[in-house]
């Protein structure tokens, strides 16, 4: 059973289990689309996407309308998204912007810091503050100013700080400590404000308390 939220005509919010894919793909039978689809008997459209090992808050649209209405908060970036995660390396600074150029390798499903604007690079920019610190790891809240493919992961991990469990860019093998924490988003039909909180649970999170943002 997949956690739900928030109800209404227009959206769905719910909390993403790790491991589960956002959104259909080749060769994959079930997304979180269609197994909340079939737990609420509803049809979904797509928002916004997780990768594969990260959970956490969700939104999903139930009418196309509320779809092109939220997506276009996520491209305006009025869609606020905060993660937590947790790294190997602990950042000196307790908080600060960081601004990168990324290119994709869609061959390698990887993505890379690059110094210089060439085709398929594109701007990235997030915001940290460091919530607490065990031994040689630090657990971080992270604010997405842009949304590019692994931005959090890449971002952090080429200076030096590779979220745990995250294999792909040098965190080790395991569960990648990655988890979307709050969804902040004027509502697609009444543009009333909401925000949706869950926190993460279980394994490296009960290391580091309940987190205070």
């Amino acid at each position: 059973m997949i956690p739900v939220l928030y109800r209404d005509p227009s959206l769905l919010v719910c909390v993403k289990p790790a491991g589960v894919l956002s959104q259909p793909a080749p060769g994959e039978e079930e997304s979180l689309l269609s197994l909340l689809g079939a737990q609420e008997d509803c049809v979904l459209y797509p928002v916004h996407r997780l990768d594969r090992g990260v959970g956490g808050v969700m939104v999903c649209a139930k009418t196309s309308r509320a779809a092109a209405a939220l997506s276009a908060a996520v491209q305006s970036r009025i869609l606020e998204k905060i993660y937590l995660c947790v790294t190997r390396g602990c950042p000196q600074q307790p908080e600060a912007v960081l601004q990168d150029l990324l290119l994709q390798d869609r061959a390698r499903n990887k993505s890379f810091v690059v110094t210089r604007k060439r085709s398929g690079v594109k701007e990235a920019s997030l915001s940290y503050r460091v919530l607490a610190q065990n031994e040689d790891r630090a657990l971080l809240a992270v604010r997405l100013h842009t949304g590019r493919t692994h931005q959090i992961r890449v971002q952090l991990a080429s200076r030096g700080w590779p979220l745990l469990g995250d294999g792909k860019y040098g965190g080790g093998a395991g569960e990648i400590a990655l988890w979307s924490y709050r969804l902040s988003f004027p509502h697609p039909v009444t543009h009333k404000a909401m925000s949706f909180t869950q926190a993460p649970s279980g394994g490296i999170w009960d290391d580091f308390g309940s987190p205070v943002l």
